[in-house]
């Protein structure tokens, strides 16, 4: 598979892999695994929600109301 960059985000690239000592290829397949790790979880997260709400399983307004409060007090 090619990936083309422009040249601005290539060149970040470049500066990271050099600041890292890693050769470039190994940081865009670090980059796109964890891309696909994480939109695999996220998926599989709203998968759950949509089950548990499709049990009548929800969240109390109350309960999420003293989440951020206590989250974001003021």
């Amino acid at each position: 598979m090619d990936v083309r960059l422009n040249p601005e985000l290539e060149a970040k690239l470049s500066r990271l892999a050099a600041a890292q000592g890693r050769p470039a290829e190994a940081l865009l397949q670090e980059a796109a695994q964890n891309l696909v790790d994480y939109d695999e979880w996220f998926l599989q997260k709203v998968d759950e929600g949509i089950a548990a709400a499709d049990r009548g399983e929800f969240v109390e307004h109350a309960h999420i109301r003293s989440l951020i409060d206590r989250r974001y007090p003021g």
